[in-house]
Parts: structure tokens; sequence; C-alpha cells
């Protein structure tokens, strides 16, 4: 089986935290909880220089900063301030992500893949959550956000669960996703030239 070669392993790492990274776009904590809980399980292994992930101390904040985040984006205005923030984090956050998911790679080329691969997605899903939320706030006057802060909890829940289960059709999907993302932000832009 191709991922049972080291190089094979180094790929499923990489695609594993570009899965992890993907989810970052929906919240930027629950995929770190996520991967804490797996390590501190065994089911994943992480670069020994990201070993805290799993440790109680750094559990116990991911669940606090999880908790907080989801409950945050329940309050007008706090939600909008969050999406305007929370895009250059889920860049760090997928940075991260991926990086903690690569071992065995040149230290130049790991850092390289996380921040085009695993911060390029989140920041790019962020960013395209947020216009969703954005065309959400101004159709319904904001009463739709709640519905979509639970969308986007499930979404980033199950996206983080599934990266570790199913990583390669994770990126399929985050490929995708970013596509469509794309394809509407170029959509916007004509449309506010011909305006």
């Amino acid at each position: 089986m191709v991922f049972t070669t080291e190089y094979g392993l180094i790929l499923l790492g990489a695609i594993t935290g570009v899965a992890l990274s993907a989810a970052v776009g929906f919240r930027i904590f629950v995929p770190f909880l996520v991967a804490g809980i797996a390590v501190k399980l065994g089911a994943l292994h992480v670069a020994p220089d990201f070993a805290w992930l799993s440790s109680w101390p750094a559990l116990a904040v991911f669940v606090v900063a999880s908790v907080t985040e989801v409950l945050a984006y329940y309050i007008p205005v706090v939600d909008h301030a969050l999406d305007v923030i929370g895009s250059p984090a889920a860049v760090i956050a997928g940075t991260l992500l991926t990086a903690s998911m690569v071992v065995g790679m040149d230290e130049w080329l790991r850092w390289s893949l996380a921040i085009i691969a695993g911060g390029g997605i989140a920041g790019s899903l962020h960013v395209g959550k947020s216009l969703v939320r954005g065309v959400s706030t101004a159709t319904t006057a904001g009463l739709g956000n709640p519905i979509m802060a639970t969308g986007e909890i499930f979404g980033s829940l199950t996206t983080s669960i599934l990266a570790l289960i199913v990583p390669v059709a994770m990126v399929v999907i985050a490929a995708v996703s970013l596509i469509v993302v794309l394809w509407l932000l170029v959509r916007r832009r004509q449309r506010q030239a011909l305006a």
C-alpha cells in the first residue's frame, strides 16, 4: 500500500494536515481539539515538536477555546467581528495543523507546504464561509445567522473527524470547495465592477 513507505507516510501526514486545515475554515479551535484527542488516544501521530497538542493543559485550552468560539458565533455583531479577525487566525491555525502532521520532511519544505497548502486552504475556506455568512446577514437581517453558526459547527466537527478517517477524500472535497469559493469571489467582483 502507498502509505506504508516512508514517503507514503509523509504524504499521508501532509494530506491529513491539509484536511484538518480545511476544518479550520469553519471553526479555528475545534480541529485542534479533535487532533489533540486523537493524538492522546494514539490514533494520530504528530511531529515531535507538536507533541504538546495532546497534553492535558493544551486539551483544556482547546475545550475552553472551542466552547467559547462556538457560543460567540451565536451573538449578533460578535459573529461578524470573529469573521473579520478569523481570516488571519485561520491561516495561522491551518499552517500549524498541517506542519504538525508532517513528519520526516525537510523543515523548509515542511513549513512551505504548511503555509501554502494548510494556511491557504484554511484561510480561503474561512473567507468563503464569511461571504456566505454576509449574505445570510444581509438577506435575513441576521436572523439566519444562528442557523449558519450551527451548520458551521457541524461542518468543522464533521470535517475534523473525517480528516482523520478518510483524509484523501476530505482534501478532494476541500479542493472542490476552494474552487467554488474562488468562483464566488470572481463573480462578486464582476458584479461590483458592473454596478
